[in-house]
């Protein structure tokens, strides 16, 4: 059995968009995206956005990066 370990971003309602290092993926509403395991991306709102974020317990949402932004906590809800 195979674990994937993948983001999916479901956009509600606005405009996301989630930068990689090479380009953009403009996501509109009722547009969905999957990132794979292990590639590195920054999600971005120009203006308010509401989105559904799907991912595995435990990922930590810095990354490899520990800072002041960084849960320790799961939230669900």
């Amino acid at each position: 059995m195979q674990i994937f370990l993948d983001e999916v971003f479901i956009v509600i309602d606005g405009v996301l968009e989630i930068h990689f290092r090479n380009s953009i993926v403009t996501l509109n509403s009722s547009e969905m995206f999957v990132i794979p395991k292990g590639v590195e991306h920054k999600p971005v709102a120009k203006n308010e956005c509401k989105i559904m974020l799907v991912e595995p317990k435990g990922v930590v949402n810095t990354g490899d990066v520990t800072n002041e932004y960084t849960k320790t906590q799961d939230e669900w809800i």
